[in-house]
């Protein structure tokens, strides 16, 4: 669909005018977990900072990909830069990903740390073989010798109503490789630490943002803005603590998960939320320490269930925390069909706050059995 539109629209104004109007604004998350706040920061604000902030500490960072520059990104993250950076360190391509991945990939074997942004993930898949067999694979092959810092960033998973070619979550697909980090920002927080940790990163990372949470305000206090602030790989978030059941999430279904744990809280039962913030490497013993504690257990996660996220979780505590679990593991995944067009069955195709609210309510012996109502 994006395909379409550019050839009818271009790639100037009036493009960036049609993806504003295939982004609704995203519903108002409750419950958020935040805290001693000194400001609010969107997502988008909160990326575009730390694209600024760390390409003036580094002279060696720069950004690439379709319209980052002269239309300051399709999404409004690199606003500013190429002003400020100019047309070297602030590159504009042509529409070939395989193209621009491969130089980005080789300037990183060369010393330099690109940040390639795909405008969306799916494009990725052009460039698939460069991410994985050029930049995930050389510090193995090459016994050290060549480092690949490299971050390939861009919207993940579903938006608005841009059918099945343009809405996959590829968060299970990198997961998959050696030598990728892959990681999920939900927050500003998130997605300023993140990125920060992932430009300076010896190694090759996928970041994965959520279209849909750009325009997103969140609370960040003065360590966040802070120019030196940087969270860890690998770690998750206790976004919520509880003691009945615990949700592991990332991304845009943190919010979803939040949401459902305000709506639990009132029928008597205290859900804990888990950002998990880092996909691989994956924090295993904070999901395991909490499941310990709640002795249930929910995955939720907008990518098809086969293979998933969740998959790996369940498999996880299944070998770490068998024998602390009290219910069978609740899995709340995408359906496993295509995307559809169609708003209202794209909806049903996306996990809701009712589906987790459900699921929770099942590990607690809450609700009747998914089977007993079949």
């Amino acid at each position: 669909m994006l395909g379409a539109a550019r050839r009818q629209l271009g790639s100037g104004p009036m493009l960036g005018q049609f993806l504003r109007r295939r982004r609704p604004a995203a519903a108002t998350e409750a419950a958020r977990g935040y805290s001693a706040a000194a400001k609010e920061m969107t997502v988008r604000d909160a990326l575009n900072s730390a694209l600024d902030e760390e390409m003036s500490a580094d002279p060696s960072v720069f950004l690439m990909g379709e319209e980052v520059g002269e239309y300051q990104g399709a999404y409004k993250i690199s606003k500013g830069l190429l002003d400020k950076y100019g047309p070297d360190r602030v590159l504009d391509t042509p529409i070939t990903e395989a193209g621009f991945t491969g130089i980005g990939v080789g300037a990183a074997y060369h010393g330099l740390r690109p940040i390639v942004e795909f405008m969306t993930f799916n494009f990725s898949m052009q460039a698939i073989d460069h991410i994985i067999n050029s930049a995930a694979k050389s510090n193995y092959m090459s016994a050290g010798q060549i480092s690949v810092p490299i971050v390939f960033r861009g919207p993940n998973g579903a938006a608005a109503g841009v059918g099945a070619q343009h809405s996959q979550c590829y968060a299970a697909w990198y997961a998959h490789v050696p030598g990728l980090k892959v990681l999920t920002p939900y927050s500003a927080e998130d997605a300023r630490g993140l990125l920060k940790a992932a430009i300076r990163d010896p190694d090759p990372v996928i970041f994965l943002e959520n279209e849909l949470l750009y325009g997103e305000s969140f609370p960040v206090s003065a360590e966040v803005l802070d120019s030196s602030f940087c969270l860890p790989i690998g770690k998750a978030k206790v976004e919520r603590e509880g003691k009945d059941v615990t949700i592991t999430t990332y991304s845009k279904m943190v919010g979803y998960a939040l949401q459902a744990a305000e709506i639990l809280s009132k029928e008597g039962i205290s859900a804990e939320v888990i950002n998990l913030r880092s996909i691989r490497p994956l924090d295993r013993a904070a999901i395991n320490a909490s499941v310990r504690k709640t002795n249930r257990l929910v995955t939720v996660e907008e990518g098809f269930p086969q293979h998933g996220i969740g998959a790996e979780i369940c498999m996880s505590v299944v070998e770490e925390s068998f024998e602390y679990l009290d219910a069978p593991v609740e899995r709340i995944a995408g359906a496993d069909v295509p995307m559809p067009y169609a708003a209202n069955l794209e909806r049903m195709a996306v996990p809701q706050v009712d589906d987790i609210v459900r699921a929770a309510k099942r590990a607690c012996y809450r609700a009747v059995p998914m089977a007993a109502t079949a």
